[in-house]
């Protein structure tokens, strides 16, 4: 399916975005506490909504 430089570059490539993720969101990290300060309840209220569609989904399917 892939070949062995296809599956060593995908591991290189997973390993290094997610180091400079990381690298990037701790020098962002004062800017983010300061511009994003309440966006957790958003997120817990977004998944909500979306567990009570799937609730009302397998409730009302027959």
């Amino acid at each position: 399916m892939f070949s062995q430089g296809q599956l060593v570059f995908a591991g290189f490539f997973v390993v290094a975005f997610i180091f400079l993720m990381i690298f990037s969101y701790r020098k962002d990290i004062k800017l983010h506490r300061k511009y994003y300060k309440g966006s957790l309840f958003i997120l817990v209220g977004f998944i909500i909504f979306i567990l009570l569609l799937f609730a009302l989904k397998t409730y009302l399917h027959p």
